[in-house]
């Protein structure tokens, strides 16, 4: 792993590697499955800033461009617990003019012990009109690398 917490992987995917702390836990000991989607969103946030150099926080504030998420499935395939490690990998499934979609794998200790998995579809939104708007360039070109 390098100094930006990125995971080493082999797929077209980018990685980030989480650490389960005591907040993502329920009484049980294990994450509560709504704290995934916060991990996972983090992992997105960071993928345009550092995956796809497109600065998030510029991206609502100056381009006025939102992405809201419009469709998500979750698959929970195994428990995590505090203390765990977990590689979670974001590919790019499919570009349309205005949506996208997103996978994410959590994995523990390897490729094979996958704990969870999503789907997301996000659209690209202007957020002086809220209305669709197509994926800028720009955006497109750097998803296409995770495809």
């Amino acid at each position: 792993m390098d100094e930006s917490g990125e995971a080493p992987h082999e797929s077209p995917g980018f990685t980030r590697r989480k650490t389960v702390w005591f907040h993502h836990c329920d009484p049980a000991g294990i994450v509560f499955y709504p704290q995934y989607l916060l991990l996972v969103n983090e992992v997105l946030q960071d993928w345009f800033e550092t995956g796809l150099n497109v600065g998030y926080a510029g991206l609502f504030a100056e381009r006025r461009i939102g992405i809201p998420t419009v469709r998500l499935e979750c698959d929970f395939l195994g428990p995590s617990r505090l203390g765990d490690t977990l590689d979670i990998t974001l590919t790019v499934a499919r570009l349309g003019k205005s949506s996208f979609e997103l996978r994410y794998e959590c994995a523990g200790t390897g490729q094979q012990d996958v704990r969870a998995r999503f789907r997301a579809v996000l659209v690209t939104t202007s957020l002086d009109g809220h209305g669709p708007i197509p994926l800028p360039q720009d955006i497109r070109t750097a998803m296409e690398r995770y495809l």
